[in-house]
């Protein structure tokens, strides 16, 4: 395995990080990561070790506020801040790799931001992994707290609001030790106007996914506590594509790439890959 990082500068000035991971040979494929809420690519090693056994070729960018890179923690403008950079990382990895197919594996808001980048941009993907997605507004927010939500956006923009519950990423309480011993995850409470612009960008999903036409694979906890798995029920029934699929494993909490059975998980996507490859590749 090789690895290689670097970083790019934003349109506002931003220093984003990313990484690549390489396997010795050839790759046939590149997969793409885009991670979730408070979190960064470098807790997906263990994702990006099974794919590259597989000679697949793994990309991660940190978001904005996210990570090494710079900005202000989990707290943008406005949600588009995400899918511009997500948008241009695509492209600086499809000029690095010419030719090789792309594959999106997006997790929880990182779902959320892959699927808002392919509801407003033209892009040519092989297809698409949603791990636990964070795509719907949960069933006990109300409209009044949808209100207040945009209230302190406008008027405390980075009041702090809810914090993840470490508890919820994994039933290895060695991972959860990981996750709150590590220094590039964000601990604090999500912004009053990130929260705002994530039930924004969640309102779109259910109305506009139809337009989605690439092979997707949906996975998710049975047992989230933190992302509902109606979400990925819904984005299923949502989703365009006729080539979709969906499996809720049973008993796992959020991050199921982190779990004891961590290794099945990744053994169907790598599994979905290889069948999702261009057929003179696949063979």
């Amino acid at each position: 395995m090789r690895h290689q990082e670097g970083s790019f500068q934003s349109a506002d000035g931003t220093r984003i990080y990313h990484q690549t991971w390489l396997p010795d040979g050839n790759p046939k494929a590149v997969v793409i990561l885009s991670h979730g809420l408070a979190e960064h690519s470098s807790r997906y090693t263990n994702v990006a070790e099974h794919l590259i056994s597989h000679d697949y070729s793994v990309c991660g960018l940190d978001h904005i506020g996210h990570g090494k890179s710079t900005g202000t923690r989990v707290f943008v403008r406005r949600f588009s801040d995400y899918t511009d950079v997500f948008a241009a990382y695509v492209h600086h990895v499809r000029n690095t790799f010419p030719g090789l197919p792309l594959f999106l594996y997006a997790h929880s808001v990182g779902a959320l931001i892959a699927t808002l980048y392919l509801l407003d941009l033209d892009v040519d993907l092989s297809g698409v992994v949603f791990s636990g997605p964070c795509v719907k507004v949960p069933s006990n927010v109300s409209s009044m707290t949808v209100f207040l939500a945009k209230a302190l956006s406008r008027i405390a923009p980075k009041l702090g609001l809810s914090a993840v519950d470490a508890s919820g990423i994994s039933r290895d309480p060695k991972e959860v030790q990981a996750y709150i011993d590590d220094p590039l995850v964000y601990n604090g409470k999500t912004t009053a106007r990130l929260a705002c612009e994530l039930l924004k960008a969640m309102a779109r999903v259910p109305l506009e996914a139809g337009s989605i036409m690439l092979p997707a694979f949906i996975v998710h906890g049975g047992e989230d506590r933190i992302v509902d798995p109606e979400g990925a029920q819904m984005l299923h029934a949502a989703l365009g594509s006729k080539d979709k699929t969906l499996t809720i494993y049973d008993g796992l909490y959020h991050e199921i790439h982190n779990e004891p059975e961590h290794p099945q998980v990744l053994a169907d996507i790598s599994a979905w890959l290889d069948a999702h490859l261009p057929s003179d590749l696949g063979d």
